[in-house]
C-alpha cells in the first residue's frame, strides 16, 4: 500500500513527462509517465516523485483536509509526549 499525496500541476515541461507541481506549498517536481490527461491546474496523487492518479478538485480538498488533520494529530501527540520535566 502507498500514500498519494494530493498536489495541484503547476507546470508541465515540454517533454509532457515532468511537470512542476505544489502542495501546502512546497513546490516539487515529478513523473507523469504513469498518467494520462494532465494539464496545469490539474490535481495529482503523488507518491514517490511520480503522479500515480488524476483527480477531481473536490477530492483533492478532501484528502488535502486528511493530511491537515493527521499532521495535527501527530503535533499535538509529539507536543503531550514532551511535556514532562527532565531535571539536570
Amino acid at each position: 500500500m502507498c500514500l498519494g499525496v494530493p498536489a495541484r500541476i503547476i507546470a508541465i515541461e515540454a517533454d509532457g513527462v515532468q511537470a512542476t507541481v505544489e502542495t501546502r506549498g512546497v513546490q516539487a517536481r515529478v513523473s507523469l509517465a504513469l498518467v494520462e490527461g494532465c494539464r496545469p491546474g490539474s490535481y495529482v496523487l503523488v507518491h514517490a516523485g511520480h503522479a500515480i492518479s488524476v483527480i477531481n478538485t473536490e477530492e483533492a480538498e478532501a484528502r488535502l483536509n486528511l493530511w491537515k488533520e493527521l499532521i495535527a494529530f501527530k503535533e499535538a501527540s509529539f507536543m503531550s509526549a514532551n511535556t514532562s520535566t527532565i531535571e539536570l
